[in-house]
């Protein structure tokens, strides 16, 4: 227990992040078997309830064995902010380290763990009439509508891909809105003032191909257990539209689109491998520019290996 109670009463908050199918749920589960960790959901489609199968859920009984935090916590018709996701994580951390317990973050939302770290940028709220016509043009030329914000803010550009409508139309949205770019308003934030010790694990696949074959792997079981039908009733309700960022989570906008006969079942799976991949790759591109990160490579060692990996770091002798 001495090591436990050393972490705590240093504020310590452990942070295991990843792309998608690295294998996250499965370390954060297998610390939480040894150690009194609370899990705290750092994943934008987990918060959702009736979305199980093409977020990769953790079971019924994952979750009752390790309770998570800041899972199906909204239904699909509602919106989510980053801002939203910080002051509620750092309200769990708060609790957490009262109960004497050591919060652990998991998931793949980058965009969340550097708001928790770096703060927010003051941007303006979105503009319901700016927004519909960017879509519009999105939908009509996703790469002219690149090259406009690579005219105006190509830092962002960079790092935003024409395939992330989402991202896109927000960068461009703001310039519109404040004649700034997004990037040099995101220079402007100031750090936040966290006082926590807060350890970062990444699990990065070095062996790119693997990482893919596992994300094949995942999303062909995810068909094969009713990925499909899970979106279909989500389809059914028809309070719900395509523009939402329930509905734009990876393979469920490609499946919405299937229903919604833009084209057939084989290509919704291939739109949705596709849009897997370029969401892994954005994820690595996030974590190649994090400090202090315990790199930690899930394909190539066993779990047990990634356990021993992790505890040596947190100078960890003894099991709970």
């Amino acid at each position: 227990m001495h090591d436990i109670n050393r972490l705590i009463e240093a504020q310590t908050v452990v942070a295991i992040m990843g792309p998608t199918a690295s294998g996250k749920t499965a370390l954060a589960l297998a610390l939480a078997d040894s150690y009194p960790v609370e899990i705290i959901s750092v994943d934008s489609a987990l918060i959702y309830r009736e979305m199980d199968i093409g977020t990769a859920k953790p079971s019924a009984q994952e979750l009752v064995h390790a309770p998570h935090h800041l899972i199906d916590i909204l239904d699909p018709s509602q919106r989510y902010s980053a801002a939203d996701f910080v002051k509620d994580c750092k309200s769990l951390v708060n609790q957490i380290h009262q109960r004497e317990r050591i919060p652990l973050l998991v998931g793949g939302t980058m965009m969340y763990f550097h708001a928790l770290q770096q703060g927010l940028a003051d941007l303006p709220s979105a503009d319901v009439q700016i927004r519909n016509e960017l879509t519009k043009a999105y939908q009509c030329d996703p790469q002219a509508l690149h090259k406009q914000l690579f005219e105006v803010d190509p830092e962002a550009a960079a790092r935003i891909h024409a395939n992330d409508p989402q991202r896109l139309i927000r960068a461009l949205e703001i310039f519109r809105l404040t004649g700034q770019s997004l990037s040099s308003l995101q220079a402007q934030q100031s750090a936040v003032d966290w006082p926590v010790n807060l350890i970062k694990v990444g699990l990065i696949p070095q062996d790119r191909a693997q990482l893919h074959q596992r994300i094949e792997f995942r999303l062909k079981k995810m068909f094969e257990e009713g990925f499909v039908d899970e979106v279909a009733l989500l389809y059914a309700r028809g309070d719900l539209q395509a523009d939402l960022p329930s509905i734009r989570c990876v393979g469920y906008r490609q499946v919405w689109d299937y229903l919604a006969g833009q084209y057939d079942l084989q290509t919704a799976y291939e739109k949705s491998l596709v849009a897997t991949r370029q969401l892994a790759k954005r994820q690595l591109t996030w974590l190649r520019k994090e400090q202090g990160l315990l790199e930690i490579d899930s394909i190539t060692s066993t779990l047990e290996q990634q356990l021993n990996k992790l505890e040596a770091n947190l100078q960890l002798t003894k099991k709970y």
